[in-house]
């Protein structure tokens, strides 16, 4: 694992810091099970992680190990129901959400797969959650096109033989783990060299920038891990181990258009859209509220090396958990969008956002008993989080049958609300995740986040 996924693994410990992904397919037929089972199959020998379980090095400071499962047994991980109650959308979600809050099997992979057969004029939906350790986001897309086809009579893919499986003793495991810090500790002596090289050059070349610059570093890590103990909203306080879904969709080009009017991105209308929806759901309760803390991951993929413990592997985790403060009060949709756009790429361009996988390290090596009420109280500061994950532009098809909607779900991590944006062809779907001790009426924040949104979309109109 890398340093920042293993501090993922340490703090779940506590559950309310759970990190699961939960995604929602909806196809236009039901999918015949054994070609289903043959899927899975396959995409559980392509991406190794699917079919590897997690095993701590119980003599090492190093990171837990991604090893094997020995005793896989796919009839573990996928399932197969009816749909309950009237098989309607909302049945669905209520169906997912248990699914979601409850905690992986420690001893096997960390992905589950539940098909819903019966749903009306004879469709189906697959409920996919998989470990936050498996992949971001982003690299999510990635496994996803291994599971899917771009064509409704693709050609079923050849399912390579299936991994060797090797479970190391003890002494292998203590070796390995020895290995792993002496290359890991090799690699920042190296870096750390470089860039003392580089500090000693440009002091001698102009002093002045460079004492600036390492005050600038200084000041960017003192923000990337300053300590919050309270949320902004005065609303949204509580919290439990429960969520409840719900999913907003948008014309993806109509959101495009509103953010081209503001000369921004897709990410400034989304999470300006957010703002304002918030903002509404503050003013219905008689709250007043005119910021709130977001984290927003602001993904790393664009750098070299990118990827599971810096090895650019597309399907591991690349991203920072930026946590900014947003207004929510500006009334205009455009001054909103650059409000959002400013404070963002402040975020982004953060000097100590590459070091984030280097301090999980050190952190990693603190009593996690120590480390885990730090960070409940740090993610329960957080008011919102939004995430942005393109999907794919053309439709995709499972064994014929069209996929008609993905609506992704991400982890609360302690906030109050979570909403995620995964666009699919010229859709943009919300899959909105609150924790209901923190947002009594979710149907209201729902309605509100719709009317929030059409206030950006108007813009493009």
């Amino acid at each position: 694992m890398s340093d920042t996924e293993a501090l993922m693994w340490s703090l779940e410990k506590d559950p309310a810091l759970r990190s699961t992904i939960t995604v929602l397919f909806v196809f236009d037929r039901t999918i015949d099970r054994d070609v289903l089972s043959s899927r899975f199959e396959r995409i559980s020998r392509v991406v190794p992680k699917l079919r590897q379980r997690v095993r701590t090095n119980t003599l090492s400071a190093a990171p837990p190990r991604w090893e094997t499962d020995p005793f896989f047994d796919l009839a573990f991980h996928l399932w197969w129901v009816r749909a309950p109650g009237k098989a309607t959308m909302r049945d669905v979600l209520s169906l997912a959400e248990p699914i979601t809050m409850s905690g992986f099997d420690r001893a096997r992979p960390l992905w589950r797969a539940l098909v819903v057969e019966g749903l009306p004029a004879g469709r189906s939906a697959i409920i996919f959650k998989l470990h936050h350790s498996i992949t971001d986001g982003v690299g999510g897309i990635q496994l996803q096109l291994q599971l899917l086809d771009l064509e409704a009579d693709a050609p079923e893919r050849g399912t390579p033989e299936p991994p060797e499986v090797h479970v190391l003793s003890q002494p292998e495991r203590f070796a390995d783990a020895i290995d792993h810090q002496t290359r890991q500790g090799l690699g920042l002596f190296t870096k750390a060299a470089r860039v003392a090289l580089d500090v000693a050059q440009e002091f001698v070349q102009d002093p002045l920038t460079t004492l600036r610059d390492g005050a600038g570093l200084a000041g960017s890590i003192s923000r990337v891990v300053r300590p919050t103990a309270y949320p902004l909203s005065p609303l949204m306080t509580e919290r439990s181990l429960s969520v409840h879904f719900d999913t907003l969709r948008f014309d993806g080009g109509e959101l495009k258009a509103a953010a081209k009017a503001a000369g921004g991105t897709l990410n400034d209308a989304f999470v300006a859209g957010i703002a304002r929806g918030m903002h509404r759901y503050h003013v219905e309760h008689g709250v007043d509220c005119d910021e709130l803390r977001f984290a927003i991951p602001i993904n790393l993929r664009a750098a070299p090396g990118a990827g599971e413990g810096g090895s650019g592997d597309e399907a591991g985790n690349a991203f920072v958990p930026a946590r900014l403060e947003l207004p929510i009060d500006i009334t205009d949709p455009i001054a909103m969008m650059h409000a959002v756009h400013d404070r963002v790429d402040e975020a982004r361009h953060e000097p100590a956002n590459e070091l984030v996988d280097g301090l999980s390290g050190l952190i990693n090596r603190l009593p996690t008993a120590a480390i885990t009420p730090v960070f409940l109280a740090a993610t329960q500061a957080v008011d919102v989080t939004a995430s942005n994950v393109p999907g794919p532009p053309v439709p995709m098809y499972l064994s014929g049958a069209e996929l008609e909607s993905q609506i992704p779900f991400g982890p609360l991590g302690g906030a109050a609300v979570n909403i995620t944006l995964l666009s699919y062809v010229r859709d943009v779907n919300l899959g909105i995740v609150s924790d209901p001790a923190a947002v009594t009426d979710p149907n209201r924040l729902t309605a509100c986040l719709a009317a929030g949104f059409e206030e950006i979309l108007a813009v493009g109109r």
